[in-house]
């Protein structure tokens, strides 16, 4: 570990860190150019084969960006998406992005440092940084937007700018430092542990848009919200936000283990999928996609006797017709990903006759990103992290995200040597309880 990084680990105030120097080079998992074309003809694309763990150079920070010593991070999805180089390789993102200035440049490399989750110390600023200071304790945003364009200003996610950190660009988090703008910054809460307050930022924040934000669903006290994939990272947390904000929860999940988790989250009513009846048959039969829906829609109606005002949907190509189908008359199918497939097919008369909203969401803007973190802060969100692995082992912790076999969150130590460092406020975390902080943890 080199000086300035262990001088952030150790809690070292400004003034040393700011004499330590910062390295040529640092750790990274990240994928290569030159590994692109490896899984072709391959069914089964193992991320394990194509992340690696290495040195890679340090970039120059441009004046509004920040060096953050990562203590912490996370798997989110679009990590497999990268190191599987699908749906395109994401070299594509890094080359188009260095057109647009001296400083984006330094994104196009042989190789792409991954991660759209962060928690660290600030151990450098540029010039044209004011609110942030080297030594404050931060999360990050995972959406990187540019500040001079117009449609910013209405809202970070519709400015052409917008780019999903660590995917989109380099430098993300999955390593011991990562370069961010300052306006993805937000203070870490204290309460929490360096790998908890990482795995919070990139899912909490999207499904807060997905439910609560004026952009989303605008999930009201009493609606009734179908979450598929309840456990997973997105699920985790809107099961949470449906709880809070008065709603009444329908998770679907996979396994005894995950339905076990959500009702730890305050899930209302749990549905094994297999009670569904979805398989790939059904996704390419429009009457099994329908006689699903039916059979879904029946048990919705029979544990809380009426049918869904919103469906959280993340699934994809896999639940979208169904999703369609058993939503109601005037309801809304709110979208920020299709991790089963793209292409999604649906009987369109159910949505034009039964005036049914489809609305397209995005990670989250900044301000929303604080909202979600203020939530945190209250204990009203708590981390859904249930496991956590080395940098070193970041094949590993990929691959139980792309095989579907996590619940919640998956954590990844960066800086951190061990679990349970990082906690600053331990009155606070002993309020909320222990055992709300790590209710999933192990499962």
């Amino acid at each position: 570990m080199d000086p300035l990084a262990a001088a952030a680990l150790d809690g070292a105030d400004p003034t040393v860190l700011a004499e330590q120097p910062v390295p040529d080079s640092y750790v990274a998992a990240h994928v290569r150019v030159e590994d692109v074309g490896m899984f072709h003809g391959t069914e089964d694309k193992d991320v394990r084969k194509s992340l690696r763990v290495g040195a890679v150079p340090m970039p120059e920070l441009a004046p509004d960006e920040a060096l953050v010593a990562v203590m912490a991070s996370s798997i989110n999805y679009n990590t497999v998406w990268t190191a599987t180089f699908e749906p395109l390789p994401t070299f594509h993102f890094l080359r188009d992005y260095a057109g647009r200035g001296p400083y984006e440049q330094r994104h196009d490399q042989p190789f792409h440092v991954l991660g759209s989750d962060a928690a660290g110390v600030i151990v450098r600023v540029g010039a044209g940084v004011r609110r942030w200071r080297v030594g404050d304790h931060v999360v990050v945003s995972p959406i990187q937007v540019d500040d001079q364009e117009a449609a910013t200003h209405a809202d970070g996610m519709l400015g052409a700018g917008q780019r999903a950190w660590g995917y989109e660009t380099n430098y993300g988090g999955l390593a011991h430092y990562a370069v961010v703008r300052a306006s993805q910054l937000i203070p870490k809460p204290a309460h929490l542990t360096w790998e908890e307050a990482a795995s919070v930022p990139a899912c909490a924040g999207t499904a807060y848009r997905m439910l609560v934000s004026d952009a989303g669903a605008r999930m009201k006290q009493g609606d009734v919200v179908l979450v598929w994939g309840a456990a997973g990272g997105l699920g985790s947390y809107a099961v949470q936000l449906v709880r809070n904000g008065g709603g009444i929860c329908v998770g679907v999940v996979n396994n005894p283990r995950k339905a076990e988790a959500v009702r730890r989250l305050g899930c209302d009513v749990v549905i094994d999928r297999t009670e569904i009846g979805i398989g790939q048959d059904t996704v390419d039969d429009p009457a099994k996609v329908i006689e699903a829906g039916k059979r879904l829609g029946r048990i919705i109606r029979r544990e809380v006797g009426e049918d869904p005002h919103i469906v959280f949907e993340y699934v994809g190509r896999a639940t979208f017709g169904i999703s369609m189908f058993v939503t109601r008359r005037g309801g809304s199918i709110v979208t920020c990903g299709s991790s089963t497939g793209y292409r999604h097919e649906y009987d369109n008369r159910y949505l034009w006759m039964k005036l049914k909203r489809v609305i397209g969401s995005h990670a989250a803007n900044l301000n929303e990103q604080w909202e979600t973190n203020r939530l945190v802060n209250q204990g009203r969100i708590v981390p859904t992290l249930s496991k956590v692995y080395g940098l070193g082992e970041i094949g590993e912790a990929a691959r139980l995200v792309q095989e579907n076999r996590h619940i919640g969150k998956v954590g990844v130590l960066c800086l951190a040597p061990e679990p349970g460092l990082g906690v600053t406020d331990p009155k606070r975390r002993a309020a909320i309880g222990e055992d709300r902080l790590t209710v999933v943890r192990g499962l």
